[in-house]
């Protein structure tokens, strides 16, 4: 996880990246299929942040490994200490998690469960969350306000097969006029 290089007030991120902000009017967007993104901002200190994790959650030999998804989710609270939020005045809202290729895992499944955990062992409150589904989602998360956006991106459209153009009638090549 890495934060974004975009500092000013309209802010993109990618997998694996977060950004934190305090601009007034600022905004932080993403777009997520299966990846989660937490918006967690500050409503007194008007400050907040958003990161995009791609696989929070991952089974090894020795069990579940939540590393990747607790070091996103570190990065960003950290972050927002760090622009003077105080975290326990946090409010939190959390989006994607998507199925986007069926009959493969569902990892998008995975990480929201791993982020509604989070947030209620960190006892930060989750006051909206748009987790599962289909269709991929674009994110735009004002900070200062606490404001989320979101607007769901539909999927590929459907590869239609081409019309065959109607057979020439076979004639006996001549022709009357």
């Amino acid at each position: 996880m890495k934060r974004a290089a975009g500092r000013g007030p309209n802010i993109n991120i990618t997998q694996g990246e977060y950004a934190v902000s305090d601009h007034e009017g600022g905004v932080i967007t993403t777009i997520l299929g299966s990846c989660i993104a937490t918006c967690i901002w500050d409503p007194v200190r008007k400050v907040g942040g958003m990161n995009h994790i791609l696989v929070a959650r991952s089974q090894t030999s020795g069990g579940t490994n939540d590393y990747a998804g607790v070091n996103a989710m570190e990065l960003l609270i950290n972050g927002l200490v760090r622009l003077g939020a105080d975290r326990t005045r946090f409010n939190a809202k959390v989006f994607g998690g998507a199925r986007m290729i069926n009959g493969l895992s569902d990892i998008g499944q995975s990480n929201g469960s791993f982020i509604v955990e989070f947030l209620e062992k960190e006892g930060i409150p989750c006051l909206g969350k748009s987790l599962g589904g289909n269709a991929a989602r674009q994110i735009k998360f004002f900070p200062s306000e606490g404001r989320v956006m979101q607007r769901t991106v539909a999927g590929a459209p459907e590869v239609l097969q081409p019309v065959k153009p109607p057979e020439k009638p076979v004639r006996n090549g001549v022709e009357l006029f």
